[in-house]
């Protein structure tokens, strides 16, 4: 496929590395000196977009009108989304979002939600979620912690929002979720999900090595999206909806 990088910061370098190993040409780089428009007459199969919150609408937005499909991993734009699958649907086009592309975190989201389904009914046990991120990470809570908290409220009716604390636990009330952030030098990403009681605590982690599961997912989202019209997210590419 012929492929276009919005976006050329870290992950971006390891999705050129991915997708060229997966025998993909890279057609173009679209960053501060490269921008989106150039990119408006090129042959183009998919794009993968990985940038910042206030950018990524936008993007979507020059896909749809030039008929590029997208593959979207910026986070932190989803208030937009009913916006955005409007646009989509009316555009004829195609978007695969996701708050994280790695196959391991999308597994681990679905054990998320099972496990929330077992907790439920046990208010012995207090829920609790903490991430690690490095310190260019623009936004806390990670779009993967929502989308962890999200899947046990889903799942566990007791718990109908989430609140943050940054460095530190929150405070919660009845009813919250609290989600600890931290910011650290040359993490890849880790998340917890704990439930503990009085008696003993109950913890799964997923901990990324590299940026390696990232680029990977997503260039096998790009795969998977070519040919395709619509709005998909990863249990699309999984098949890990029930």
């Amino acid at each position: 496929m012929n492929i276009a990088l919005i976006g050329y910061g870290k992950v971006g370098k390891a999705i050129e590395q991915i997708a060229l190993e997966r025998g993909h040409t890279i057609v173009a780089i679209v960053n501060q000196e490269n921008p989106i428009n150039l990119i408006a007459e090129l042959s183009i199969d998919v794009a993968i977009e990985f940038t910042r919150p206030e950018l990524a609408v936008d993007h979507i937005r020059f896909c749809a009108a030039h008929s590029i499909p997208v593959v979207v991993g910026t986070t932190a734009w989803h208030g937009q989304l009913d916006e955005v699958e409007k646009l989509i649907s009316s555009s004829n086009a195609s978007l695969l979002h996701a708050s994280n592309f790695s196959i391991g975190v999308n597994i681990f989201f679905e054990i998320n939600k099972r496990l929330a389904q077992l907790m439920a009914g046990k208010p012995e046990y207090k829920a609790c979620i903490e991430e690690i991120h490095h310190l260019q990470k623009l936004d806390a809570p990670s779009g993967t912690a929502i989308t962890i908290a999200d899947g046990i409220m889903q799942n566990y009716p007791d718990y109908i929002s989430w609140v943050l604390g940054e460095e530190k636990k929150p405070h919660t009330a009845e009813g919250q979720l609290g989600i600890t952030s931290h910011r650290l030098p040359e993490v890849p990403g880790t998340h917890t999900v704990s439930y503990t009681s009085e008696i003993d605590t109950i913890s799964m982690t997923h901990e990324a090595h590299n940026r390696k599961g990232f680029a990977l997912g997503s260039v096998i989202a790009a795969e998977w999206l070519y040919g395709k019209k619509g709005v998909f997210t990863m249990n699309d590419v999984l098949n890990l909806t029930n």
